[in-house]
């Protein structure tokens, strides 16, 4: 699900929250979307999390992404915190593209540093 929060806090403009069944799911799907973005020359600004693997968070500035084992995404309900949020979902279909869509706007920032705010 990605949360288009950028009206409702300067911490960012999306929030990209998804789980993994398992700790080494979520570590998985941690390491693919680093090197996925690694290869398009874009670097978190921070990452942290990946000792536990139970709820790991990639700052990319603009977007961060958490990724929650899921019982610990039901626990923190980020959704429901950030309720005011535009949301879009994002299905097992086109992960990739419905990523791409609806962070359109800020993806041109990925790679910048909170300077700006």
């Amino acid at each position: 699900m990605v949360l288009d929060v950028g009206k409702l806090t300067s911490v960012a403009d999306y929030l990209v929250v998804c789980s993994g069944g398992s700790d080494r799911q979520v570590r998985a799907i941690a390491d693919h979307i680093d090197g996925s973005l690694a290869q398009q020359q874009i670097s978190p600004l921070s990452i942290e999390g990946l000792s536990s693997s139970q709820w790991v968070l990639l700052d990319y500035g603009d977007v961060i992404v958490h990724i929650f084992r899921a019982d610990i995404r039901h626990h923190y309900a980020l959704e429901r915190l950030w309720s005011d949020a535009a949301q879009t979902r994002v299905t097992d279909t086109e992960p990739a593209s419905a990523l791409a869509a609806a962070t359109a706007p800020a993806r041109a920032g990925w790679s910048r540093t909170r300077e700006h705010r």
